[in-house]
Order: C-alpha cells, then structure tokens, then sequence
C-alpha cells in the first residue's frame, strides 16, 4: 500500500525540489534580429575554434555566410593562446599534475562594421594528471581535454553575445507597468 504512494510521491517531489531551485533550461542562443548571416573571421584559417563556431551557429538555425561576403555579422577570433603549466611535482623533481589554459579574444560586428560585442578575453583551464612513466596515456588524455577546452569556448563565446544581444533588447525595450 505505501510503495505506490512512494512511487508517485518521489518523482512528485524531485519535481518540485528541482523547480524550487530555479532551474531552468538554457533559451535558445539569440542575435539581433536584422542580421542576414553571420561569418566567423579567425587569424588561422584553419582554426579549431572558428570551425567550432561556425558549426555551432549552423546547428542553431543562422545563415554562415562566405567570407567576404557583404552586409552581414562578423565574428572576429582575433587571437587564440594554449598554455599548459606544472603545478605539481614528484620526489624527484618531474612535473606529474598540470593545469591545461586556452584563452581567445574575439569580436562582434553587425553588418555595416558597428562594435555590438566589444573585445572580449575568455580563459578556460582544466588540471589533469600526467605520470612520467605513462606518458602515452597522458598524451591522450591532453589532447581530449584540448578538444573539450574548444568546444566549451565556442559555447562560451556563443554566450557571451547572446548575453550582450539580451542586455540591449532589454534596455531597447519599455519599461513594464509604465
């Protein structure tokens, strides 16, 4: 007699507890509306982190136009840093913890060249461990975390113009009750 209740009473709960948090799911990544396409401009032509960007802001429903084109957004990598740090060492001196950092500064225009996102520094870092008498593991799991740094940084710099873009239809919009 009590399991059914506690079947139906614990989900009941977990909803209610997860509400009560204010958890919500993330809106869909927003731009200004009168932008035709966006074009991801990087230093490197063959950059990981433009690719990243430019496949994210396919899979969110935007136009990636061509570079050179006119009249569109540009979204300017202007720069990309890695550097990897000892943090730990053993009883003989070799670095065996290290902390892993991926910075980028980027821009955003609209398409007659007007600033909408000044230049913006993200750093990301992640610490993992690399034994010295295991270095092909440790190779490995290096590069997983170089892929994962960059594809958190598309995200976040995707976030960080939505966060822009949001704030100035905000302060674009009239005030409520007024």
């Amino acid at each position: 007699m009590i399991r059914p209740r506690l079947r139906v009473a614990v989900p009941v709960l977990l909803a209610l507890a997860l509400s009560a948090c204010g958890f919500h799911l993330r809106a869909p990544l927003t731009l200004p509306p009168e932008l035709d396409g966006v074009q991801v401009i990087a230093s490197d032509p063959y950059s990981p982190l433009a690719q990243s960007l430019t496949r994210s802001l396919e899979r969110g429903g935007f136009t990636v136009a061509e570079r050179g084109s006119e009249g569109v957004a540009v979204l300017r990598v202007l720069s990309e840093r890695w550097d990897s740090q000892a943090i730990s060492v053993d009883q003989f001196g070799r670095a065996q913890e290290f902390t892993l950092r991926y910075a980028a500064v980027f821009t955003f225009e609209d398409g007659d060249g007007q600033e909408l996102v000044p230049e913006q520094v993200i750093e990301l870092s992640r610490d993992y461990v690399s034994l010295p008498e295991n270095s092909a593991g440790s190779e490995s799991e290096r590069e997983m975390l170089a892929r994962e740094l960059q594809r958190e940084m598309a995200a976040a710099v995707l976030r960080r113009i939505d966060a822009v873009t949001r704030s100035r239809e905000a302060d674009a919009s009239p005030p409520a009750g007024g």
